[in-house]
């Protein structure tokens, strides 16, 4: 007995990536229904209803006919453009093998001499034409399986051709031909329909059964082929999710995130109100000192369900919405299956599923910078006088949901554009990409309008674009103007079009999870990696389809990360993550700190740049040594501040290493001073919290008063937090972040060390770190011990590799991200655990790769 027909009944088709699926089980009609449920549907329709007959799950094509869909097939064409891959596949019965032309079984095309893809049969052998940027428009060369190994009989044909250009044909499950086809599919024809049995235009018919087509937009593995030559071509419906599955369905989208909001304040492994921990699985079910809690299949004999049913929990906050709890009670009755050992709350503070972006306006830095890098003017000045600054949100200033734009933008934008081109050496520019000087209105203008937008877009104009900004070059000339002048009013108009402010990247109705194009791809990088636009290599290597080899896309990004830009970057990055800008605002109480100098704030700001580009750079140590690094960086008047020797004028490396209290960057002034000069625990123990650990805390209750109460002789910071911890109503919260700070409490709230506060008080610096998700603190004895454990931690490693992959795609992370993000920080961790490393395997992983729904994508594991 054959491996086919053993297992077809049971095996399951391959689903991830499919565009278009046809099963031709209609039975009737002049239609042919697109089963794939990807994007809108690719129906096609029988043109000569006459010529077929509808057979047991099969279409019989008895005389020539076209099956073609009534419009392009624009999703397939789109998502295939972007990931660089395809798969066709196609169960098929020739009536004879005489037929040649090929006979089209597939095809994308417009006639005989034009097409983006053709399965077809040319007698004996299946004949494969694709068209790329390195092959002409119809495709040649071809592919073909071997002489005489297509018959007349029942066969699986298999063509797949991935990103590196590897294409293979399969039949029956086996591979029967393999060949490189370069480049990319840049140049695809957007207006092409999809044909079954014939040509476009008719002249090229196949006879013989159709039983099955798919069209995905990813190369098919060998396996992938396998698995489906073995379901057969009448594939059977998918099974219905187990209730265990569908338990763990639950528990992701809906009960994870109702315990990280509602419940895990109280019910964690630290604090275990009423002996209840509903962080992990195994110590749910324990249950707590009232008993079994949860029963799973039971929601009504599970006490959870009866505490929260009837509103009695959450205690002292907002009951659970209706939703909420039928969520719960389906989650409780199917099972109760924890899909994950521990619940992180704050995966999942910004929701569960993907937050992709496709539209992010420039910050004002990254729009500064690529005018410059655009067209070669500095208008730095200007930008920062009218545009409105960029605000910080969730912690960055390249947040996108946070990056509006107003009139007042819109303004700025158009005066801004119009001082570049003043600026600029116009006719220079233009010549780059053309050396024709002549004002015409043939291809010639078009062709110079349409390299020039590739360059200001950042990727290749469409014919609606070509068109408008030709437009402008027609009508300067049909007013008697000059070559220059038309050159200055379209480059103006695209300096301020949205497709250079904005970075635009085109949306796949089909649905799940696909590669981003090969423009995109190198926007993406130049972005993250540099906050400017792509270089000229980069583009050349975007339209080589480089971006598409792995070898080479390292290569790539091993060249960006070792430019100056790659730096200026990462400035950007810990500018931000500390919020640094907020020290220019700094005005300490002046009757406290007579002493202080405004310069001191510049100078903190400065100090902290230089230690984090000496530690990432200089010494490419991990990220986590600026955690502990024993050495800073001072003015003489910063290092007199801090109890230093001052060793000489400028800003120098200062060794710290035998000075009580110094180093490591939460001794430094930029840090000590979040929260205002009052050396808050409240603000510092959330800053370590929020920024090193990732944990969460909820708002406190709207009654109680968070005016902090002022030190006094007896009466220090410490024992105020002391006090609130050891409150029933204060401490389940403020005993998680405000021992984080004990260890600071020797720097003042303008970062100089003292032994005693200004009341006489004794000072300590020893204390504990309660690190999110463990039952047990971790104690210090000094700030230097305190340092040297967050140094050393894993969890503060995780939480660096977060901020910065948070950074990097300008979104705050979901529930959806942590696999992949898990998978980025083994990766740049078992490479050293340095920035460089950090970014490359972020600019590698799925979440820059691909778009789509976070749930399809590959997770690295």
């Amino acid at each position: 007995m054959s491996l086919f027909s053993v297992v077809s009944a049971n095996a399951q088709r391959v689903s991830s990536h499919l565009q278009t699926l046809y099963t031709f089980n209609e039975g009737q009609g002049d239609t042919v229904r697109d089963r794939s449920g990807a994007g809108k549907p690719l129906d096609l329709k029988i043109q000569a209803a006459k010529g077929v007959d509808w057979k047991d799950g099969a279409l019989v094509i008895r005389s020539s006919t076209s099956i073609i869909s009534v419009t392009p097939a624009t999703k397939i064409i789109d998502s295939v453009k972007r990931s660089g891959e395809i798969t066709i596949e196609a169960w098929i019965k020739p009536a004879n093998v005489s037929q040649a032309g090929p006979a089209r079984i597939v095809s994308l095309s417009s006639d005989t001499s034009q097409r983006n893809v053709t399965l077809g049969q040319d007698k004996n052998m299946v004949d494969i034409r694709l068209r790329s940027t390195k092959t002409d428009r119809n495709g040649l060369p071809s592919i073909a399986s071997p002489g005489k190994s297509l018959q007349t009989k029942l066969t699986h044909v298999v063509f797949t051709r991935d990103r590196k250009g590897t294409a293979t044909v399969y039949l029956d499950g086996r591979k029967v031909a393999n060949r490189n086809v370069a480049g990319d599919f840049g140049n695809w024809d957007a207006k092409h329909r999809l044909t079954l049995a014939n040509e476009a235009t008719g002249d090229r018919p196949w006879i013989g059964e159709l039983h099955l087509v798919a069209i995905f937009d990813s190369a098919l593995s060998e396996s992938q082929v396998k698995q489906n030559f073995a379901a057969g071509s009448k594939p059977s419906p998918p099974k219905p999710p187990s209730l265990a599955s569908v338990s763990a369905s639950l528990f992701n989208h809906d009960v994870a995130p109702l315990f990280a909001k509602h419940c895990l304040e109280c019910h964690d492994s630290a604090i275990k109100k009423g002996e209840l921990d509903l962080s992990r699985r195994t110590a749910a079910l324990a249950g707590g000192e009232s008993g079994e809690v949860i029963v799973p299949g039971k929601s009504a004999d599970s006490l959870l369900w009866q505490s929260v049913s009837s509103d009695e929990m959450p205690k002292d906050r907002a009951p659970l919405s209706k939703d909420e709890k039928a969520a719960l009670k389906s989650w409780l009755d199917s099972g109760a299956v924890y899909s994950v050992d521990r619940i992180d709350p704050v995966i999942y503070l910004h929701g569960g599923g993907s937050s992709d972006v496709w539209v992010q306006r420039l910050t004002v830095t990254e729009y500064i910078t690529t005018v410059r890098r655009a067209v070669g003017v500095d208008i730095a000045k200007e930008a920062h006088e009218i545009l409105p600054p960029d605000l910080r949100a969730d912690g960055f200033r390249n947040t996108a949901y946070n990056l509006s734009v107003d009139l007042k933008h819109v303004e700025a934008y158009a005066r801004l554009a119009e001082i570049a081109v003043q600026r600029m050496d116009v006719m220079k520019f233009a010549a780059r990409f053309s050396k024709s000087t002549k004002l015409s209105t043939d291809d010639t203008m078009r062709d110079h309008v349409a390299a020039m937008g590739k360059w200001l877009f950042r990727g290749p104009l469409n014919e609606r674009e070509i068109n408008a900004y030709s437009g402008i070059t027609t009508t300067v000339a049909s007013a008697g103007g000059d070559f220059k002048q038309a050159m200055t009013y379209t480059i103006e108009a695209m300096l301020q079009s949205p497709r250079f402010i904005y970075r635009i990247e085109r949306q796949n109705d089909a649905g799940g999870s696909h590669a981003v194009d090969s423009y995109e791809l190198a926007s993406r990088l130049s972005y993250i990696l540099w906050g400017a636009p792509p270089d000229e290599v980069l583009l050349q290597a975007a339209d080589r389809g480089d971006l598409q080899d792995a070898a080479k896309l390292n290569a790539q990004v091993k060249r960006m990360l070792n430019e100056p830009l790659a730096k200026d970057r990462s400035a950007e990055f810990v500018s931000d993550w500390l919020n640094l800008s907020r020290l220019k605002n700094m005005r300490p109480d002046p009757k406290r700190f007579p002493n202080w100098d405004a310069k001191l704030a510049d100078d903190m700001r400065d100090e902290t740049l230089a230690y984090f580009q000496d530690v990432v750079w200089k010494e490419n140590r991990p990220l986590s040594d600026l955690l502990d690094a024993q050495f800073t960086y001072a003015t003489p008047e910063l290092a007199k501040h801090y109890g230093l020797k001052p060793i000489g004028k400028g800003l120098l490396r200062y060794d710290v290493s035998s000075v009580p209290g110094r180093g490591g960057l939460l001794t430094q002034g930029s840090v000590l001073t979040v929260g205002g000069d009052g050396a808050s625990m409240v603000s510092r123990g959330l800053f370590v919290l929020d920024d090193l650990l990732r944990g969460t805390i909820n708002a406190p209750p709207p009654c109680v008063d968070t005016t902090p109460p002022p030190t006094k002789a007896g009466l220090t910071q410490r024992g105020i937090a002391e006090q609130r911890i050891a409150d029933v109503k204060c401490g389940v919260c403020h005993v998680r972040f405000e021992p984080l700070a004990f260890g600071l409490e020797k720097f003042d709230g303008v970062g100089a060390f003292h032994e005693q506060d200004q009341f006489g008080n004794k000072l300590r610096d020893d204390g504990e770190v309660l690190f999110p998700g463990d039952a047990k603190p971790v104690k210090y004895q000094s700030s230097a011990e305190l340092m040297k454990v967050l140094s050393e931690s894993d969890r503060v490693r995780e939480s660096l590799t977060w901020k910065v992959t948070q950074f990097a795609l300008g979104r705050p992370l979901t529930a959806a991200d942590a696999p992949i993000v898990a998978a980025i920080h083994k990766s740049a961790q078992s490479a050293g655990g340095t920035y460089p490393s950090l970014m490359t395997a972020i600019v590698l992983s799925d979440l820059v790769q691909k778009t789509g729904p976070m749930e399809t994508r590959d997770t690295g594991k």
